[in-house]
């Protein structure tokens, strides 16, 4: 654990070498992390928060901001004596990590930016956002999880990979209903990331799941282009949680991107 101001941090980690840290998507945790990681540990030092409000870390106070969450990965880099270091985001940690290389570019080496985009929500997203915070706090973290999956998974997986589904489902259920909504309250004020993309000048990785539904491969692309000598990989029969639907395919390339860029 670390304390961050208002908030303690959980984070986990795995192996020896040189350090990647490892952002998981909302609503799982650190163990969103855990199928693809063999392929990492015994050649680097994996480093896995729980974001704040979800896993094992607390809540704080307000809506967890961007800001915030880039703050408390300072924290954890401090903590753990992180120079520089490989980033790699899903989702959600892909929006802290925009916010991270613009605040702290200096300490990093080289991003993987997995199932995620570029641009804040439309007023449309925003509202649909802060309508589930609500309703998860009525409803719970259960009903929430239950929302969601269906939007995460391929249909593949859901369809004939069911031990596959309730592990992500599991990763799911230690968050708090007042976490998920502080967390949805912060995607909602999320900046537009968009203009960050010309500025990032580091290796990058771009890779996401064929049927991923809240990040679609056009999404991918587009971004991809957008980054000078960005590399993009698209994961088949994976949708928002490539790394834990497909995480030998996902390990391997990683596994090959951190070996060139991550010494």
């Amino acid at each position: 654990m670390i304390l961050n101001a208002d908030v303690e941090i959980f984070y986990n980690s795995l192996g020896t070498g040189a350090d990647v840290v490892l952002l998981h998507p909302y609503p799982s945790d650190h163990g969103y992390w855990q199928p693809a990681a063999i392929h990492w540990s015994s050649r680097f030092r994996l480093l896995m928060p729980d974001l704040r409000g979800l896993g094992r870390s607390g809540v704080g106070e307000g809506a967890s901001t961007m800001a915030k969450l880039a703050d408390d990965l300072l924290q954890l880099c401090e903590a753990e004596n992180v120079g520089r270091a490989v980033f790699v985001g899903c989702s959600v940690g892909c929006y802290v990590l925009f916010e991270f290389w613009r605040r702290h570019r200096e300490r990093i080496k080289a991003l993987v930016l997995t199932d995620t985009r570029a641009g804040m929500d439309t007023d449309e997203g925003r509202l649909a956002r802060l309508k589930n915070a609500e309703e998860t706090l009525l409803h719970g973290p259960e009903w929430a999880v239950e929302q969601m999956l269906p939007r995460l998974l391929s249909p593949q997986t859901l369809r004939s990979r069911p031990d596959v589904a309730e592990a992500a489902r599991q990763t799911m259920l230690h968050a708090s209903a007042r976490g998920l909504a502080a967390m949805q309250r912060g995607m909602a004020e999320r900046p537009d990331s968009t203009p960050t993309l010309a500025d990032i000048d580091v290796p990058v990785l771009v890779l996401g799941g064929e049927d991923d539904l809240p990040s679609p491969p056009a999404e991918l692309e587009r971004m991809a282009r957008a980054i000078r000598g960005a590399e993009l990989k698209i994961i088949p029969k994976a949708g928002h949680l490539a790394a834990f639907e497909q995480p030998e395919e996902v390990g391997r390339l990683v596994r090959d991107f951190l070996e060139r860029h991550g010494r």
